[in-house]
């Protein structure tokens, strides 16, 4: 298990603790002692990590809606967090799809409220947002992107992530300018992960989920962009990036003030088809997959991450590669799929196998 000492008796606030990485953070936060908030709308799938680990026996849960905005206010207020991690969005490509103007409105105003909340909330010392990898221009390159490259979007979710860095950068240098410390208390920061995997993951139109639902009612599994590549990462690399900087954050909030990616490396930046044939070979017998021929929405054929930056300034580096991530995932599920009643019990473990997000991993 991770170093208590940082993270024992602080006040933490976390939006979207009802969903898959807010509930895989929630747990972690519980574990290290931190006495944590969670402010979000009721689980989004069924079942669900949140009902599954009964992380409602871990936190105090508020369930509102980030763009109410008078209601965001007051529970951040009462709980008078000293860190605030802001993972509360419509995190589905293809729902943006759907449903563009609702995914503008949570993901843009969503962020805004948060922001504006914290300025009048005087014990925040840091504040992350959690936003996305898709957040960049998409131009297909081989490369990895960095922190500094231009904002996009082609996609209403994504550009919408776009927007959430652009709000969280404006607010930074209005507001919580990292150059006038004297003026605010808190450290503003985003994070743009890779795809995250791992166990607890119910979503629809997402990888895992729909593997995971095609095997247990014994059908194939279909897939719609098999030579799609992404930045495959399991739930704990990004959640211990962020952990790390929000320590650093608190430590030195204008040193970490800014963007920050957590990626896998290169050799885990794999097309679908790879992802979906070694999650099949794991599973065993009753895994399979066919070609869905057709017609989808538009996504991004190639997305990867440099993570450089944390590396060298964070001394952050991801622990698991894909074939490690993917065992855990099918390790979860399985214990799921058995019916175990022992579900936070095995995040727990997960997390503890994992180690330290404090200490450097050495490669």
């Amino acid at each position: 298990m991770a170093d208590r000492s940082f993270w024992t008796g602080k006040r933490v606030f976390v939006t979207g603790h009802t969903g898959f990485k807010g509930g895989w953070l929630s747990i972690w936060l519980n574990a290290l002692g931190a006495e944590v908030t969670g402010y979000a709308l009721a689980p989004p799938t069924d079942p669900s990590l949140y009902d599954l680990c009964r992380v409602d026996l871990l936190v105090r849960s508020v369930i509102a809606d980030v763009r109410d905005a008078d209601r965001l206010a007051a529970a951040l207020a009462g709980a008078r967090p000293e860190i605030v991690f802001h993972l509360a969005s419509q995190p589905i490509v293809r729902e943006s799809y759907r449903d563009p103007v609702g995914t503008y409105a949570t993901n843009l105003l969503g962020t805004a409220h948060l922001l504006q909340s914290v300025r009048s909330c005087g014990d925040v010392k840091v504040v992350l947002n959690v936003t996305s990898d898709k957040c960049y221009e998409n131009r297909e390159w081989v490369w990895g992107y960095r922190e500094s490259e231009p904002l996009g979007g082609y996609d209403p979710y994504s550009s919408s992530k776009a927007c959430s860095e652009l709000i969280t950068a404006a607010y930074r240098a209005s507001f919580f300018n990292p150059e006038d410390p004297c003026s605010h208390k808190a450290g503003i920061a985003s994070a743009r992960a890779g795809n995250v995997i791992g166990g607890g993951d119910f979503a629809t139109d997402r990888l895992l989920p729909d593997c995971i639902r095609a095997i247990l009612k014994g059908e194939p599994i279909r897939l719609r962009n098999p030579e799609a590549t992404r930045p495959w990462q399991h739930v704990l690399e990004p959640l211990s990036g962020y952990l790390l900087l929000a320590r650093k954050l608190h430590e030195a909030p204008r040193v970490f003030s800014g963007a920050w990616n957590f990626g896998p490396d290169d050799r885990d930046v794999r097309p679908v088809s790879w992802v979906v044939d070694r999650f099949c070979e794991l599973w065993g017998s009753g895994a399979s997959r066919v070609q869905d021929e057709s017609r989808h929405p538009h996504e991004a054929r190639f997305l990867k991450l440099d993570c450089s930056k944390a590396k060298a300034e964070l001394g952050w580096r991801p622990r698991w590669d894909i074939d490690k991530t993917l065992e855990m995932s099918v390790a979860w599920t399985k214990a799921f799929a058995a019916g175990s009643e022992y579900l936070r019990s095995l995040c727990l473990s997960q997390i503890a196998a994992y180690g330290d997000p404090h200490e450097p991993c050495v490669p």
